[in-house]
């Protein structure tokens, strides 16, 4: 099997097109997967991504240069032909696909094989070598469909709207707010939101992604005004002044690290609710099925654990070690709960 792609200091590298994916250091050329921000990184010359993750991206690194490119668009650099498809992951997300010489990789970035509703849903692409992100890769993560999620954040909301609490519900900036808005029930009291959370709206609302009316907790709103309400915020907000101001209140979390019982309690949450925006184990394997690959590289998550499951399942799989990992991976403080590799 040629090599693609091969891997060095500043990222993941593409000899024959002169250009990284993903790279963790500043670079001439970067194909980005999508905005968060241990993948779109400042500092590099020139950036391609889709023209659903550009506003994002430029949104959160100012002026840079880019160009945008359509799903399943191909576009040829140097010798190498790339294109992108939908990862699932969180609005404009996507893996990369690069082929050389009719040698096919894919890069999944970090992706999601469940429709959120949201986003685009995750669509599986053929090659011969696929480098996937394993950041909940142990058999303990499986998910409960959304319905059932959104049934409990809903019914959480609700019961302390009753009681005069308002719900402040941790969540990050960029996905998995506005995932959550998505899913919940706009009729049950006012949705408030910290400045993080409602510019990244404004951007995705230009966009047209549907999003339910919200209102920006600026300094001269009062929380008295809206009795009830569920703020959405990003966690480090949750245990700061910034969340004193609401009074009487609830605080729930929602994050697939809150499957772990250790981690709920040292968020020092009332709440946790299981909800990521990652494949969990049967989605990872689901992907890596759907791929026909037979050369696997497992990268941030619990790479050890996965690339030894899979080799003995008959993959041949190694772990590569990257420097990706953030928005979800925040939330675990602990090495012992958060892949060592990530």
């Amino acid at each position: 099997m040629a090599n693609v792609l091969t891997f060095r200091p500043e990222g993941i590298y593409c000899p024959a097109g002169d250009f990284y994916i993903d790279p963790w250091r500043p670079v001439d050329r970067a194909l980005i997967t999508h905005g968060h921000s241990d993948h779109a990184r400042p500092g590099h010359a020139r950036y391609l991504a889709t023209h659903a993750a550009l506003p994002v991206m430029q949104h959160r690194l100012g002026e840079i240069t880019a160009e945008g490119i359509g799903f399943g668009e191909t576009r040829r650099i140097g010798a190498a032909s790339v294109s992108f498809h939908p990862a699932g992951h969180l609005p404009g997300s996507a893996q990369i696909r690069v082929e050389v010489g009719g040698e096919v990789w894919v890069v999944s970035g970090d992706y999601k094989t469940t429709p959120d509703g949201l986003c685009e849903p995750f669509e599986p692409v053929r090659c011969h070598a696929f480098i996937t992100e394993c950041t909940f890769g142990l058999p303990v993560f499986k998910w409960r469909p959304q319905n059932e999620v959104a049934a409990e954040v809903n019914a959480w909301w609700a019961a302390n709207a009753a009681a005069g609490r308002v719900s402040i519900l941790g969540a990050y900036a960029l996905g998995k707010a506005q995932r959550l808005l998505h899913m919940i029930d706009a009729d049950i009291g006012p949705i408030l939101t910290h400045g993080a959370v409602e510019a990244t709206n404004a951007v995705l609302r230009r966009q047209g992604y549907p999003l339910p009316d919200t209102r920006h907790v600026a300094p001269d709103l009062n929380p008295k005004d809206y009795p009830g309400a569920l703020v959405i915020a990003p966690p480090s907000a949750l245990g700061a002044s910034w969340a004193r101001r609401f009074g009487t209140r609830s605080t729930g979390f929602a994050s697939g690290w809150m499957r772990l019982r250790g981690v709920r309690r040292r968020r020092a949450a009332d709440r946790g609710f299981v909800l990521s925006d990652h494949a969990d184990w049967e989605g990872l394997h689901q992907a890596i099925r759907a791929t026909g690959a037979e050369k696997i590289f497992a990268t941030h998550g619990y790479t050890e654990i996965f690339a030894r499951w899979l080799n003995s399942a008959g993959w041949d799989a190694e772990v590569v070690p990257t420097e990706f990992g953030g928005e979800e991976d925040e939330v675990v403080d602990s090495p012992g709960e958060q892949a060592p590799a990530s």
